[in-house]
C-alpha cells in the first residue's frame, strides 16, 4: 500500500510502515508541511496514496519500550519497598547521552492529584519545534492505585500518564515532565522512569529540588549553576527569566546534561516554566 503520512505521525511509524513493505512517505520528508490541507490531499490523490493522518494500531509500537511496558508492574501490587527495588533495577537502563535525531515535536506533562482523592487528571501538549505551536493537546483521567510516598510519586503518576500518552496522535520527539529526571535520590525519577519505559528522550523539570546542593545562578536569563549531591553532577539550576526563580533541569533519557538544559532555554517564552510543561499545567487546571 502507498502512505503519506500526516505530520501528527510520528516518522517511527512511517519507517515502520516502509520495513513492513509499504510505500511510505512522510509530509516533512517531502517538505510539505507548509502546504494546505487541500494542497496535501491533491498530491495525495495525484500520486494514488492513502492520507495517514490518524495512528495505525501495530503490535511493536516502534517508539516504545515495548518489553519494559508490557512487564511493568501494577503499582498497586507494589509495595513501597518493592518499589524502591524496582527503581534501583531499572535506574540501570538510563542513558545520560545524547541519542536522538532531529527533534521536530516536543511534548510537555503535568499530572493533577487532589489530596486525598482516587483519581488523577493528566494532560499532554503536543508542540512543534522550535515554533512551539500547539499540535495537540490530550487529557485523560485515570485511577492513582499507589500510596503518596516521597520519592516514588512517579509510581502515583506513570499509569495514568501511559494511557494519556497513548491517545496521542502526534508522537513527540522529546518530552518535558513537570517533575525530576535524574536528580532524584535513587536517579530515577519521573522523567528517568517515563523516558525509559517509552524509549524516549525526556526531560525533568521541576520547580522545586528534591535533593542536591548548588548556588544561587546569575540574575539574568539564562544562567545556570550546577546541581551536585555528594559531588556528582545530577542536574542544573537554570535561570528562565530574568530576576525569577530559576528552575531545576535535569536529564530523564538519552539526553546529556548539556542538551536538557538547551532544549529547556530554547523551549522557554517569557515565563518562568518552558512553555511544554506551562501550557499542560494550564490544560490540567483549566478542567479542574
Amino acid at each position: 500500500m502507498r502512505f503519506l503520512a500526516d505530520t501528527c505521525i510520528s516518522p517511527a511509524t512511517t519507517s515502520w510502515l516502509r520495513e513492513s513493505g509499504h510505500d511510505a512517505l512522510h509530509i516533512r520528508d517531502e517538505g510539505l508541511q507548509c502546504l494546505s490541507d487541500g494542497d496535501v490531499l491533491a498530491r495525495t490523490r495525484q500520486e494514488d496514496r492513502i492520507l495517514h493522518s490518524v495512528p495505525i494500531k501495530t503490535t511493536t509500537a516502534p517508539m516504545a519500550n515495548r518489553e519494559a511496558l508490557n512487564n511493568r508492574p501494577d503499582p498497586c501490587s507494589l509495595t513501597p519497598k518493592q518499589a524502591v527495588q524496582l527503581q534501583q533495577e531499572l535506574r540501570h537502563q538510563v542513558r545520560l547521552e545524547d541519542d536522538f535525531g532531529e527533534i521536530r515535536t516536543v511534548a510537555g506533562v503535568d499530572l493533577r492529584i487532589r489530596i486525598g482523592s482516587t483519581e488523577g487528571r493528566c494532560g499532554v501538549v503536543a508542540l512543534s519545534f522550535p515554533e512551539l505551536e500547539v499540535i495537540e493537546e490530550r487529557v485523560h483521567t485515570g485511577k492513582v492505585t499507589f500510596p503518596y510516598v516521597p520519592g516514588l510519586l512517579a509510581f502515583r503518576e506513570i499509569p495514568i500518564f501511559i494511557e494519556t500518552f497513548e491517545l496521542l496522535g502526534c508522537k513527540p520527539d522529546l518530552v518535558f515532565f513537570d517533575g525530576h529526571g535524574y536528580a532524584h535520590p535513587r536517579r530515577f525519577g519521573l522523567a528517568c522512569h517515563a523516558g525509559v519505559l517509552l524509549d524516549l528522550p525526556s526531560i525533568g523539570c521541576a520547580k522545586s529540588r528534591l535533593i542536591g546542593e548548588y548556588e544561587d545562578p546569575g540574575v539574568e536569563a539564562g544562567s545556570t549553576s550546577p546541581l551536585m549531591d555528594n559531588g556528582e553532577l545530577i542536574g542544573q539550576v537554570l535561570r528562565t527569566k530574568t530576576g525569577v526563580k530559576p528552575v531545576f533541569i535535569s536529564p530523564g533519557h538519552r539526553l546529556s546534561f548539556a542538551s536538557a538544559t538547551s532544549f529547556a532555554l530554547q523551549c522557554t517564552r517569557g515565563h518562568r516554566i518552558p512553555e511544554p510543561t506551562r501550557l499542560a499545567h494550564i490544560l490540567v487546571s483549566a478542567l479542574a
